[in-house]
C-alpha cells in the first residue's frame, strides 16, 4: 500500500464525518481543490472513483458508494439478472434528489462555465445505489426502474421530465442468464434494448473494482469478529474468487481481464433456498436465513460423539461435536418431517452447504498455491453465522494457512462489472491510483454482531468430515 502523500488533506473520507454531515454534503465538499484537473482520455463519459468511499456505518448491508469527484453524467443503470435474484445498480446525483436547476446555474456561473459543454461542467458528485429483487418478481424491478426513470437517464437527468420521445436505440447493460431470458420483456415494458455482457467478465471486473478502489470493502469474519483487510493492489493478484449464487463458480483471477473458471459446484444458494423451501415451507431466502438463527443442528446432524458414545475420535483429531454426517441422525429415528423443528432443519442445511463450499474453495486454492480466497454472491447476505462457518471450514482444512475474506457488496459483483462496461476502458482509466495514494486503510475495524447460537472456540465448533471415514467403520 502506498504511503500517505501531501494530498491526504484534500478530501474528507465519508467514514470520518458524522451522519448529519454526510447528508448535507455541499457542492463545495464535492468540488476538487483549486487547480485540480480531471483528465479525460476520450469523449466517452468516464467513471471517476478518486475519493470514492462507502457511505453509512460498518454494519450496513449493500451500502451506497459516494463518488465525490464525479463530473460526467454516466449511465444510470446496470443489472445482473440471475436465476434467483436480480441485482441492480444505478447512479444518482445528490442522494437521489432532483438537482435544482437554479443551484446548477449558480455553480456554473461561479465556475466561469458558460458554453454548456458537459466536459466543462463543474463537479457535483454522485452516488452508486444497490438494490435487489427476486427474479420471480421481475415486474417489481421493472416498476422500480420506471418509477425512477432510470431507463431514461434518471429523475435528475436533463431529459426528465421531457416531451421528447425516448430514443428507440436506448440500451441498458445487463449480465446473467436473465439478460437473455427477459430481453423481450424489457423492450415491451420499458422500450429499451438489453446489451448483454459476459457473466464471468463482469464478476471479475466488479471484484477488481471493489478491491482496488473502495476502502473498507474487504474483511475477514471469524467467531463474530469483523476485521477490515488492507489490500495492497500491487500484491492483489492472483487470488481466488468464489461467487455463491444459485450455484457456485470458482475463478482464479490473475489480473484485470485475466482469469479462468477453475471449478464450481451445483450446491449453492439455490440449493439452500430450494431444499429449505421444501422442508420448512418458508416463502423467501431471508425468512429461511432468519429461521436458522434459532436452530440447533444437533437434533438432525450425526456427530462424532453420536457414533463413539459421546467420546472424541482423538486418534485423528476429531472432537465429539464434529459433524460426521449432515442430516444423518434422521435415518435412525422413527420420526416424520413434521416432528423436526423448521429452525433446526434450516441451520443444519446452512451448515452443510457452507462447509461444503468452504472445503471446495480451499481445495482449489491449494491447487494453485493461493492463500487468499474472496467470497461473493447473495448466498452470504452479510450473515455472520454463514461467514463464520465458511471461515472455519477454510481455516480447518488449510490448518490456518489460507484465509476466507468477504466483500460488503458481495452480491453485486456482476452488476458492477456490467455498470463499468459502458465505457470499456478498464480500471486504468478510473484513476484508482489517486485513491490508493490518498487513502491508506489505517487500523482495522473490529466489530459485528453474531447471529445464531454461539460456536465457542475452534476446537468445539462443529466441522465437516469426509463421510467415507465413518462409512468404512460402520
Amino acid at each position: 500500500m502506498a504511503s500517505p502523500t501531501t494530498e491526504d488533506h484534500s478530501h474528507i473520507g465519508i467514514d470520518d464525518i458524522n451522519e448529519e454531515t454526510q447528508r448535507e454534503i455541499s457542492e463545495k465538499d464535492m468540488a476538487p481543490l483549486p487547480g485540480t484537473s480531471i483528465h479525460r482520455s476520450s469523449s466517452r463519459p468516464q467513471l471517476d472513483v478518486s475519493g470514492a468511499a462507502i457511505q453509512g456505518n460498518f454494519e450496513e448491508k449493500d451500502p451506497t458508494i459516494l463518488l465525490p469527484n464525479q463530473s460526467d453524467d454516466i449511465s444510470h443503470l446496470a443489472l445482473d439478472i440471475g436465476g434467483s435474484l436480480i441485482k441492480l445498480i444505478y447512479f444518482s446525483r445528490h442522494a437521489d434528489r432532483q438537482v435544482d436547476d437554479r443551484r446548477k446555474r449558480k455553480v456554473k456561473e461561479r465556475s466561469g462555465v458558460s458554453n454548456g459543454n458537459r466536459r466543462s461542467f463543474p463537479i457535483l458528485g454522485g452516488r452508486l445505489h444497490f438494490v435487489k429483487f427476486e427474479t420471480s418478481k421481475i415486474n417489481e424491478c421493472l416498476d422500480f426502474i420506471h418509477s425512477k426513470q432510470l431507463h431514461c437517464g434518471g429523475i435528475d437527468s436533463p431529459r426528465w421530465p421531457s416531451d421528447a420521445p425516448q430514443s428507440e436505440n436506448a440500451v441498458i447493460k445487463a449480465t446473467g442468464g436473465g439478460a437473455y431470458k427477459f430481453a423481450d420483456l424489457f423492450k415491451e415494458r420499458l422500450g429499451v434494448s438489453i446489451e448483454k455482457e459476459d457473466e464471468m467478465n463482469c464478476l471479475v471486473a466488479g471484484a477488481n473494482f471493489l478491491l482496488k478502489a473502495i476502502r473498507h470493502e474487504a474483511f475477514t469474519h471469524m467467531e463474530g469478529h469483523k476485521e477490515f483487510v488492507q489490500i495492497d493492489q500491487n500484491d492483489l493478484f492472483p487470488y481466488l474468487l468464489v461467487n455463491i449464487g444459485s450455484g457456485v463458480s470458482i475463478i482464479k483471477v490473475d489480473g484485470d481481464g485475466k482469469f479462468q473458471r477453475v471449478s464450481g459446484t451445483n450446491v449453492g444458494g439455490g440449493t439452500y433456498w430450494g431444499l429449505g423451501r421444501l422442508l420448512t415451507k418458508c416463502n423467501s431466502f431471508d425468512e429461511l436465513l432468519e429461521l436458522s438463527q434459532r436452530g440447533d443442528n444437533r437434533t438432525i446432524d450425526m456427530l462424532v460423539g453420536d457414533i463413539y458414545g459421546g467420546m472424541d475420535y482423538s486418534k485423528i483429531g476429531l472432537s465429539a461435536s464434529t459433524i460426521a454426517s449432515s442430516f444423518g441422525k434422521t435415518i435412525s429415528e422413527n420420526k416424520e418431517l413434521e416432528d423436526y423443528k423448521p429452525e433446526d432443519i434450516s441451520l443444519s442445511l446452512l451448515r452443510m452447504i457452507s462447509y461444503n463450499i468452504g472445503q471446495i474453495a480451499y481445495l482449489n486454492a491449494l491447487r494453485f498455491g493461493l492463500k487468499r480466497i474472496f467470497f461473493g454472491g447473495f448466498f452470504i447476505r452479510g450473515h455472520a453465522y454463514t461467514m463464520d462457518t465458511i471461515s472455519f471450514a477454510v481455516h480447518f482444512w488449510s490448518k490456518g494457512e489460507a484465509q476466507a475474506m468477504f466483500l460488503r457488496h458481495e452480491g453485486f459483483l456482476g452488476a458492477l462489472g456490467a455498470f463499468m462496461s459502458y465505457e470499456k476502458h478498464g480500471l486504468d482509466d478510473l484513476m484508482v491510483h489517486q485513491l490508493v495514494e490518498r487513502f491508506p486503510m489505517g487500523a482495522p475495524y473490529i466489530g459485528g454482531n453474531v447471529h445464531g447460537p454461539p460456536l465457542g472456540d475452534l476446537n468445539e465448533k462443529a466441522n465437516i468430515v469426509d463421510g467415507e471415514i465413518f462409512a468404512k467403520g460402520n
